[in-house]
């Protein structure tokens, strides 16, 4: 063997010498044990105690909507009106969100953004433009809604949109085109079976919704975990972050129906009546709306959206009754 040889046989041996020395090496006393365990991730923004909110006061308000004049053939809006200019910038902005099963999600093999709400917008740009997908999605979490129209990002808000006496002090809506009444989202088995179950327990809702405010009226004791969507709620009850989700029935049953292992419990906790949300200072605007609600209301239209997307809820044979103000 060559002496260059021996070197590296020399060399390969105190290489494995080594890392056989490293293998046996007996542990100190005062070494830390080895650890595989980890966290488990929680959805973005996830607030674990809320502050407390106040019930909103629906008795103190005109709750009616303006009543809708004549309807201007499609493609021809009045001058000078917001459809006017919606129909010049080519498209309609629309804000909603994407967590909403149901209402307003993404079809995971299509991508398109689909659901009841997302029907109830296209009906109005179908009436502008004669063409029900020249819409621009803008795509806010529920403590967004507000600013977005006031800060005119967009034209409407068509995301489960509860009318307030406190937020028609900033935006105008719609008349009710879906009654909605709060409820409790469940793990099958848990000991939680309606409001007097929630007593010191921990319950996920979204920020910027009336169902914080609700559930800590009804349930003092109640510990509210908040967080940005209705999606992220089901995420922390699934990791056992919180023992239940409360929001409105129609929306936990779009969360139901992603997880047979979750249902929805209790009687209603109270009325949810969704509007389109407009901003302020288009009048015009509001009312073409609810003439375009007045059309599908009577034509069937309605009764074909929710039966395409909130059969689950069982039948409703016919729609929320318009209230209109002059």
């Amino acid at each position: 063997m060559t002496s260059r040889r021996r070197l590296l046989a020399v060399l390969l041996l105190a290489v494995v010498a080594l890392t056989a020395s490293a293998c046996l090496r007996v542990p100190a006393p005062d070494d830390a044990p080895p650890s595989a365990s980890g966290t488990i991730p929680t959805p973005p923004g996830l607030t674990t105690d809320a502050p407390r909110e106040e019930v909103p006061d629906q008795a103190s308000c005109e709750t009616g909507s303006l009543r809708p004049g004549p309807m201007p053939p499609v493609g021809r809006m009045p001058t000078g009106s917001a459809m006017e200019g919606i129909f010049a910038r080519g498209r309609l902005i629309v804000g909603l969100d994407v967590g909403s099963n149901l209402f307003s999600f993404r079809d995971p093999i299509s991508g398109d953004i689909e659901g009841f709400d997302v029907d109830i917008a296209k009906q109005i740009a179908l009436a502008i433009f004669g063409d029900p997908n020249r819409i621009e999605y803008r795509i806010l979490n529920s403590n967004e809604r507000i600013s977005a129209l006031q800060n005119r990002e967009v034209d409407l808000v068509v995301k489960t949109l509860s009318i307030t006496c406190d937020r028609l002090q900033d935006i105008a809506f719609s008349t009710v085109y879906y009654e909605a009444s709060q409820r409790i989202l469940a793990l099958r088995g848990s000991s939680i079976n309606g409001i007097d179950d929630l007593a010191n327990k921990r319950v996920c809702a979204a920020r910027g919704t009336t169902s914080i405010a609700r559930l800590q009226q009804r349930v003092p004791s109640v510990r509210v975990a908040s967080v940005s969507t209705w999606a992220d709620c089901l995420v922390v009850l699934q990791q056992g972050g919180v023992d239940a989700v409360s929001t409105d029935d129609a929306i936990l049953a779009g969360l139901a129906a992603q997880d047979p292992y979750v249902h929805v419990v209790g009687a209603s906790l109270g009325e949810e009546p969704y509007g389109i949300g407009v901003n302020k200072d288009q009048p015009d605007l509001v009312r073409f709306v609810n003439g375009v609600l007045d059309q599908i209301r009577a034509d069937g239209t309605w009764y074909e959206i929710y039966t395409r997307w909130l059969s689950i809820l069982g039948p409703l044979y016919y729609p929320p009754q318009p209230l209109y103000r002059d």
